[in-house]
């Protein structure tokens, strides 16, 4: 390789990707105890968490009526399109590390450090809210008698810390990270106990509500809002009174409410991308883990249209309690003591929740530390328990203390920049590797007939890469209008180019409908052209990627609707970062501030990929993550089987 200047040379540490050719599928120093069952009860428990519980009439009563359904309808499909791309990557490269791994072996490790230090940042934040909310809801049942006596003699009187040290959200976070270290399988016997439950307990709401349910409720008529604002607000005359309840009917507050209350609804499915941190402990990875990730958002979303619709069929929209809809709405129909089967259930429900945050965490961490982009002690392994013990432990400690101490209300926010980010990147990596020429991610070890095949292969390969040499001289308009049959360094270059201009353009749609929404309601020419121009481009780029060929190799899951689907699912999700405070981007600028001071100092020399590539190049030059080699290159040394079979190896489970 030609000698590279210093800059050029930091630049390819940069962009240098993760190559899991040369790592056995089922080479895990982690137990491979996990089935299907248990993976989508993982996934359940972690989405189907206290939201269901509070969301439904929170959205409905300010947002959406009941048309909530469809709310939730919305939400949900925006969900599935991020949650394919991690099934399909859930199937290539079944490995621990979930949107890290994918954007490592796909864009770059600087990429993949920003997505896995914003991943950490995510499930910290959770684990420490939903500890403190199952604390809550607990003295909620006590009469709040917990809270008192913490206020009255462990007062902390400081700006950002909460108003007491909360120890019993220590005490469970404590718990459930010695649980975790424990094993994965008894973890995974508790979590399936704890979403029974909160499965029951939902059913029995949802049927409840069908049987005391009246249809009238959906059917609520604009002049009897009138009337009633007129009385609320003690108007004298019923004249020029606008309903403050909106129009009624099924969309009261039209179709924008509903798609208003469809943007925090798609928070709601947020947490089953645990199910894609599992991929050294599950048994048959590659088909466990999208069937895991497709049928609990199949649950989640029959648990949440289930549940609002018999909460807003019990009592009307208007009447629901923001912060604890249920119990009121059994009260409203006669059913009070209904109110404790729903606290056991949101228990239950916050348990599970608290389990999916703190699960994946410590595996996260664990795969960037053997990487070699976090401390190496962060990537022991328990011989007993095989666990990473290190991780759970110390990630359960810094949670442990932010519940203790913090007022996490203000950083809640920052969980949804990194969990956005990575399903964004996913999704843009499926777009960039099916339209790679070639992809390779295990080989077989060594059999004559397979040399003999491969040896086949490497001279056919030749042949059309001398041809696809000769016609990627020049790059015309013809080019990319129809490209080539077969996938080539051209159309893979032309993609990723397209990709990059893809974002971009998603970027500056959601800013303009974000902070210009004002200036297009009053059809401001310039607003409405720039509008048009965005809208147009968008969707041309999408037909040009459309345009080029696809990469042949099947795996046991692929994403359907390429590249359409992807590409909507980074719109819904770069739109909804846009939507946050200014803020939380501040704090979450200090939070990236921290992780590069890390990755620089300590993680780009420790890279195991930049060790990899001096020892070969002697310097930081690309890997080539999940892509061939080049077929001209691997000529000179037909002899080496093992690095020049292309097979998919059969996969092998084993247990502990």
């Amino acid at each position: 390789m030609l000698p590279c200047g210093p800059a050029l040379s930091f630049v390819r540490c940069l962009v240098r990707k993760k190559n899991v050719s040369g790592e056995s599928l089922e080479d895990s120093k982690l137990c491979r105890c996990l089935s299907t069952v248990d993976l989508i009860a993982l996934g359940v428990g972690s989405t189907l968490g206290a939201g269901v519980y509070v969301l439904a009439g929170e959205v409905a009563k300010s947002n959406s009526g009941p048309s909530i359904v469809v709310s939730f309808l919305i939400a949900a499909l925006a969900s599935v399109m991020a949650g394919l791309c991690y099934a399909e990557f859930g199937a290539r490269v079944p490995k621990t590390g979930s949107a890290y791994l994918y954007t490592y072996v796909t864009v770059g490790e600087l990429w993949a450090f920003i997505t896995g230090w914003n991943l950490i940042l995510s499930y910290v934040i959770g684990t420490s809210s939903v500890a403190r909310a199952w604390s809550g809801t607990f003295d909620e049942l006590l009469g709040k008698q917990i809270g008192h006596f913490f206020s009255t003699y462990f007062k902390m009187n400081y700006s950002g810390l909460a108003e007491y040290p909360d120890f019993f959200a220590v005490f469970l976070i404590l718990l459930l990270s010695g649980l975790l270290s424990f094993g994965v399988k008894e973890s995974a016997w508790v979590n399936k106990i704890f979403t029974a439950i909160n499965i029951l307990v939902l059913l029995f709401v949802m049927i409840s509500g069908f049987v005391k349910g009246d249809a009238d409720n959906w059917k609520i008529s604009e002049e009897y809002l009138i009337n009633l604002t007129a009385i609320t607000e003690n108007c004298s005359s019923y004249e020029n009174v606008t309903s403050i309840y909106g129009s009624g009917g099924f969309m009261p507050y039209g179709f924008t409410g509903t798609l208003a209350g469809a943007a925090t609804c798609f928070y709601a499915f947020v947490g089953f991308d645990c199910i894609a941190t599992t991929g050294e402990e599950v048994k048959n990875p590659q088909k466990a883990i999208p069937v895991g990730i497709v049928v609990s958002l199949l649950v989640c979303f029959m648990a949440y249209f289930g549940v609002s619709a018999a909460l807003t069929l019990m009592m009307p929209y208007y009447l629901l309690d923001e912060k604890s809809p249920l119990p009121v709405a059994f009260e409203y129909v006669g059913w009070g003591p209904a109110k404790y089967v729903v606290a056991v259930g949101s228990l239950c429900a916050l348990s599970t929740s608290l389990l999916g945050s703190i699960f994946p965490m410590p595996r996260v961490i664990y795969a960037m530390a053997k990487d070699g982009l976090l401390f190496k002690c962060l990537a022991q392994i328990s011989s007993k328990t095989k666990t990473p013990l290190v991780a759970t432990l110390s990630s359960g400690a810094v949670a442990a203390i932010m519940a203790f101490l913090f007022d996490l209300k203000a950083l809640v926010d920052m969980m949804s920049i990194g969990t956005l980010l990575a399903y964004s990147l996913v999704a843009t990596c499926v777009l960039i590797l099916r339209y790679q020429p070639s992809l390779t991610y295990e080989q077989p070890k060594y059999s004559p007939e397979k040399a003999a095949l491969a040896a086949s292969e490497r001279e056919s390969a030749v042949s059309e890469s001398q041809i696809n040499m000769i016609q990627e001289n020049h790059f015309s308009l013809q080019a990319l209008i129809n490209p080539s049959s077969l996938p080539t360094e051209q159309t893979a270059t032309t993609v990723n180019f397209l990709v990059g201009l893809l974002a971009f353009l998603v970027c500056g749609l959601s800013v303009l409908t974000t902070y210009g929404i004002h200036f297009i309601a009053n059809l401001e020419p310039w607003s409405i052209g720039l509008l048009a121009v965005l809208v147009a481009s968008f969707i041309v780029t999408i037909l040009l990627i459309q345009r080029q060929p696809q990469n042949q190799q099947k795996v046991a899951f692929m994403v359907p609707l390429l590249p359409f689907l992807p590409s909507f699912s980074i719109l819904v999700n770069i739109y909804l970062m846009v939507q946050l405070s200014g803020d939380t981007w501040i704090r979450f600028s200090f939070w990236m501030a921290l992780g590069f001071l890390i990755y620089f100092a300590y993680g780009i020399r420790h890279s195991l990929e930049g060790h990899r590539s001096d020892g070969d190049d002697d310097s930081c030059s690309e890997n080539s993550g999940l892509q061939e080699k080049n077929p001209v290159e691997e000529v000179d040394e037909p002899e080496n089987a093992n690095e020049s079979d292309q097979f998919l190896a059969h996969e092998r489970t084993s247990e502990c």
